[in-house]
């Protein structure tokens, strides 16, 4: 018995090893930008350290990194910081020349191949999962980035949060770290300012309010959602729920009155902007006193 566990421990020493002289090596290859190696590098690691988790979260940046192509193009409108305003004969701004990022199938397709791998290997590797987020989002692919997130809300529940990061270092207060990666997220899809991604905010905010009900900043948000489709009832359920939680919250008291409004109901709206304006910031106050006053016309 005593020569088994020796062994083990002699084998768990050696894969370690292993593990850090394949990362130290794919980070020097990295910071030359050395291709071609670190492509032999990843084979070779898999082939040789597979249960090294490392290796998955090495693969699916290596390929999404080198995945990416440039393309410019003529617009009238601007998109995100990487625009440049082009004038005409007057000098007014005639339209912008704007970057836009495309990416090469076959790289990313190796990429998520690794990392999906990766996940199924270590399920409780959080930072796989949400590094596989960051890359659909990235790409544009927001239905698997949905499916992604709510997979990994679901998991969370299942394993009771209890959640690894890089090197399978443990994390702390994981719930909360994951519920702002959560919020996080859906303000993302919010900033697009694309009404079609309504729905899918919709999706993921109705997974985590269901596992995870007190928290106030996704049942607003998700709230919004609900609103801007023009579904208040669901809306005022939400904003309701987290109401009950901080009676106080002065933003989630002008989400109810302007989902009231928006209802048609004049008279919860006046009661929650009546509300606002006794919790809020100046800002809010000022606006509930001209709401309020505009409905009582």
């Amino acid at each position: 018995m005593k020569r088994l566990i020796l062994g083990f421990v002699l084998i768990s020493f050696t894969d370690l090893a292993l593990g850090q002289k394949y990362r130290e090596t794919f980070r020097l290859l990295s910071d030359k930008n050395d291709t071609a190696k670190i492509k032999n590098l990843l084979a070779e690691w898999e082939k040789s350290d597979p249960n090294d988790p490392e290796l998955y979260t090495s693969a699916i940046n290596f390929y999404y990194s080198n995945s990416k192509q440039g393309e410019v193009s003529l617009d009238k409108t601007r998109r995100g910081n990487g625009s440049f305003p082009f004038t005409d004969s007057t000098g007014k701004v005639a339209g912008y020349l704007n970057s836009n990022p495309a990416y090469r199938s076959d790289l990313l397709a190796l990429g998520f191949r690794y990392i999906n791998k990766g996940i199924e290997k270590f399920p409780k590797r959080l930072d796989m999962r949400f590094g596989k987020c960051y890359v659909l989002e990235q790409v544009g692919d927001y239905a698997l980035f949905t499916a992604e997130v709510i997979r990994t809300i679901e998991y969370s529940r299942i394993i009771k949060n209890d959640w690894f990061w890089t090197n399978n270092k443990k994390l702390d207060n994981a719930e909360h770290f994951m519920l702002k990666s959560i919020q996080s997220y859906l303000k993302q899809l919010y900033d697009t300012e694309n009404d079609n991604l309504l729905e899918n905010m919709e999706r993921i905010g109705s997974t985590a309010i269901k596992y995870y009900p007190n928290n106030i900043e996704i049942l607003s948000t998700t709230a919004v959602a609900y609103t801007l489709t023009k579904n208040y009832d669901a809306a005022l359920v939400y904003l309701k729920q987290a109401v009950r939680i901080n009676p106080k919250d002065f933003i989630v008291l002008n989400n109810i009155a302007r989902a009231y409004r928006l209802k048609g109901d004049k008279a919860n709206a006046t009661k929650y902007y009546v509300l606002t304006e006794k919790y809020g910031d100046e800002e809010a106050k000022e606006t509930a006193r001209r709401c309020i006053k505009e409905l009582g016309k």
